[in-house]
């Protein structure tokens, strides 16, 4: 066997066994409930649809920001600001508008290098972000959407 042979050979193996070792998550995995209301769940599908459901969140999990769990949206920034005192000012900023709305949640944040941030809500279309924007503009008239990684859904009514 000559060294060309040997060494396609090796490489086709080992590509194999990589492409083997890839994590593949079938759909009924992800809807599995471990609580005492939970039913069964049967799916009926092509396997081709579990191949495409696992390529999509492994792409997805590539693209998280920060390590953030959650889903691409949108939120409202009403405050950054890295001057000397932000810190103090963000936290009163924060506490007048959750007093002003208290229905919609607050994110204070921090950016290297000093840049203290206000971003409330979680929306996952520009159309409900910018309902609450008109809102919050009369408040805070500097405020405007930012597309980021928001926090999924509570889909269970309580």
């Amino acid at each position: 066997m000559s060294l060309k042979s040997i060494l396609f050979l090796t490489l086709t193996l080992l590509s194999a066994d990589i492409c083997y070792s890839q994590a593949f998550i079938k759909t009924p995995d992800l809807f599995k409930r471990s609580d005492i209301h939970s039913g069964q769940l049967s799916i009926t599908q092509d396997k081709a649809i579990d191949t495409l459901v696992s390529r999509y969140i492994m792409a997805r999990s590539k693209t998280q920001t920060a390590g953030r769990l959650g889903m691409e949206g949108y939120r409202i920034q009403i405050y950054y600001s890295s001057v000397r005192n932000a810190r103090e000012e963000s936290a009163k900023t924060r506490a007048e508008f959750i007093e002003k709305f208290p229905e919609i949640p607050s994110y204070p944040d921090y950016q290297e290098p000093g840049w203290f941030i206000v971003r409330v809500g979680d929306y996952r279309t520009k159309i409900e972000c910018y309902k609450d924007l008109m809102r919050i503009r009369e408040d805070f008239p500097n405020a405007y959407w930012i597309p980021t990684t928001i926090n999924f859904p509570d889909r269970i009514d309580k």
